[in-house]
């Protein structure tokens, strides 16, 4: 099997690429799609069906093309949902929406390129030459294609405990990844609920139980205790402020500029806002030290600060805190054993030091995905095995130029090879949420579309 363009992965970077593509190529290009997801494009993300799973950001800006900034908006409107632009949309409509938007373009077979979804997994690549990549898939096959997108996501995130502090008898309380929502037909009424992880997930978790009817206690356990800012509701959202940036590119320089900022008026909200633009722009003229610092002591703020919830979802998980229904701590997760009726949690207070257990009938896990390096995918550990990748200097991804061409050991570009998404974060940082993955897309489909011509 012969393609133009290999789109490897099943996410959204996988669909936002296969989108431009579609409206890029000539007619006479041939492109395949490999990946065993049946809800290609959907993920993990926008494949769940609660109507209380809401986006993070505002539906205005969440089209997945950016010269078109209104159209997540318009389709909205025209499948009789919610249509202001400030209102946040379920991920469950945002789904259906790229659906909708791929099936446009694959109607119009005449005038577009052709397509191949292939329900496989790329197992290894065997040839990188001038003439393109070879890929053993794996149910047997063999594809080459002359240009290769890799749009692999993040894993989930292990349990954050030492290997052996965890009682094998107890395995079926722990729910490693929660997004297999079939554990939530398992959970009674009244049982007692652990949460490790105090970020989107767990909010998302938290509603899907309430939900399915659970009315039992549930605790949040994170290193910090920090849960994620609401934005600011329809009509009350400041308008941008750009920041002010100091000479230095110290971290410790720029955090005291922002809050400079903020103690003379400027709402902390629109500073954020008006940050995004210039994110990417920041982080690449940090040196490798600094970025390591914010990763280190930075990163947990960042998160609660930029990925920001929907007003209605931070409403209900408040009233649940209020109501004493949830309750947050801070501290290190110690050991898992037997209880009496489930599990016996161990963890370090943060503040206190002191050792705290208590029973659990159910441990969720929620603490986030793994970065999107080179470990979690058995098809980039063979291809840095072969030399032709390598991991990015703080293994957030792969190292790639601005341009999200692939580079190989000795900082070459590959040609024809390309990642795009939470791969590419070691040189973009803001690189996961749709309104930077959409632009990044279109970029690499316009390169790929400019060496065809």
């Amino acid at each position: 099997m012969r393609y133009d363009v290999a789109v490897v992965g099943s996410g959204f970077s996988a669909i936002a690429v296969t989108i431009h593509l579609l409206r890029m190529l000539p007619a006479s290009a041939s492109i395949a799609i490999v990946g065993d997801d049946p809800g290609f494009g959907r993920g993990t993300a926008y494949r769940t069906e609660f109507y209380i799973h809401r986006l993070n950001v505002a539906a205005g800006g969440m089209s997945v093309y950016p010269d078109a900034p209104d159209d997540f908006v318009e389709w909205l409107e025209q499948n009789g949902r919610q249509t202001s632009p400030d209102g946040f949309g379920t991920r469950g409509d945002y789904g259906l929406y790229l659906r909708d938007r791929l099936a446009t373009l694959l109607r119009d077979r005449d005038r577009r390129a052709g397509v191949d979804f292939l329900r496989a997994k790329a197992a290894s690549c065997v040839h990188c030459g001038e003439a393109g990549l070879v890929f053993h898939l794996d149910n047997g096959a063999k594809l080459s294609a002359r240009n290769v997108v890799l749009c692999l996501g993040i894993g989930n995130a292990d349990l954050p405990v030492e290997r052996g502090k965890v009682d094998p008898s107890v395995e079926r309380c722990i729910v490693r990844n929660p997004w297999r929502l079939n554990w939530l037909s398992k959970v009674g009424q009244g049982d007692k609920i652990c949460i490790l992880g105090s970020g989107l997930t767990m909010l998302d978790q938290v509603l899907a139980l309430r939900v399915h009817g659970h009315r039992g206690p549930i605790r949040v356990l994170s290193r910090r205790g920090l849960l994620p800012h609401m934005h600011a509701r329809a009509g009350e959202r400041a308008p941008e402020v750009r920041p002010e940036f100091p000479p230095s590119r110290e971290i410790s320089a720029l955090l005291a500029g922002f809050r400079r900022q903020v103690r003379a008026g400027a709402d902390w909200r629109g500073l954020m806002d008006g940050l995004r633009p210039m994110t990417q722009r920041l982080w690449q003229e940090l040196s490798k030290g600094q970025r390591a610092r914010f990763l280190r002591h930075g990163l947990p703020w960042w998160n609660i600060h930029r990925h920001r919830i929907a007003p209605e979802v931070f409403s209900k998980v408040n009233s649940l805190r209020k109501d004493g229904v949830v309750t947050v701590h801070a501290g290190f997760l110690q050991a898992i054993g037997e209880g009496a009726h489930g599990a016996s949690v161990t963890y370090i207070e943060r503040r206190s030091r002191r050792h705290i257990t208590f029973q659990t009938d159910w441990m969720v896990n929620c603490t986030g995905m793994e970065r999107a390096g080179v470990a979690h995918s058995p098809l980039l550990r063979k291809m840095q095995r072969q030399g032709l990748i390598t991991e990015d200097e703080l293994g957030l991804g792969l190292s790639v130029d601005r341009n999200a061409r692939v580079l190989d050991l000795n900082e070459v570009p590959r040609r024809g090879l390309y990642a795009v998404g939470a791969l590419t974060a070691g040189q973009f940082w803001e690189i996961t949420a749709v309104p930077d993955i959409r632009v990044q897309a279109r970029a690499v489909a316009g390169d790929i579309a400019s060496r065809m011509q």
